[in-house]
């Protein structure tokens, strides 16, 4: 109980403190989105790839800069440009994409940075993410990966008893790199050892994850 009281005060002021301290360059970046890419600022609510499990699997709207094209989620299923992209999630074992052709020029850098994750302090406020937490995963995601990877549905338990995160102790070891079945199992293991010492300790190593880029795609 001491944990989760401490642990949302912390996500409460944190978000505000940081939205502060961002807005400079959340705001330019808005802009710079809206004139170099036709559509609008955040990803469009309707877009599947925005509908993420939460704490206990309840769902929820992820909120995010637009790095791709508008529709980049049907684009990838009914255009045959975008045919290899679909192909590539689903088989790479991360369920991402290296050299993703529907991400915009901005789009690579604010990805790269992780700049497009800011609009999910938002998140935090609304009590549907916390700072630090396992990955938002898409449920069909989570449903794909389960059966690619037998063994791996008791990491998915444990991991949506909390909050998923903005930054995690799988964002700062490897991110994009490391596969499903070792990151669900990272996450795991920080939903079961979860402290306010491992928070600031991931915190502390989240700076140098957004600045070295490592794994980010």
């Amino acid at each position: 109980m001491f944990y989760d009281i401490t642990k949302r005060v912390i996500d409460m002021i944190g978000s505000i403190l940081l939205l502060i301290l961002f807005s400079p360059l959340m705001i330019a970046f808005a802009f710079i989105i809206k004139l170099t890419s036709p559509g609008p600022i955040f990803v469009e609510p309707e877009n599947a790839h925005m509908k993420r499990v939460g704490k206990d699997g309840k769902i929820f709207r992820l909120y995010k800069f637009r790095s791709m094209m508008v529709k980049a989620d049907i684009l990838e299923q009914t255009d045959p440009k975008y045919k290899h992209v679909y192909q590539e999630k689903h088989t790479s074992g991360t369920y991402k994409v290296k050299n993703d052709t529907r991400v915009t020029k901005v789009g690579k850098f604010i990805r790269k940075y992780s700049i497009d994750e800011m609009p999910q302090f938002f998140n935090v406020l609304k009590g549907e993410m916390s700072i630090v937490g396992p990955r938002a995963f898409l449920k069909e995601e989570l449903d794909e990966q389960q059966k690619r990877y037998p063994g791996t549905e008791k990491y998915v338990t444990e991991a949506i008893k909390v909050k998923p995160g903005i930054t995690g102790y799988w964002q700062v070891t490897g991110r994009s790199e490391v596969v499903f079945d070792k990151r669900i199992e990272m996450d795991a293991y920080y939903a079961r050892k979860r402290s306010i010492i491992f928070d600031i300790l991931i915190l502390l190593k989240t700076p140098w994850a957004m600045i070295s880029a490592k794994g980010a795609v």
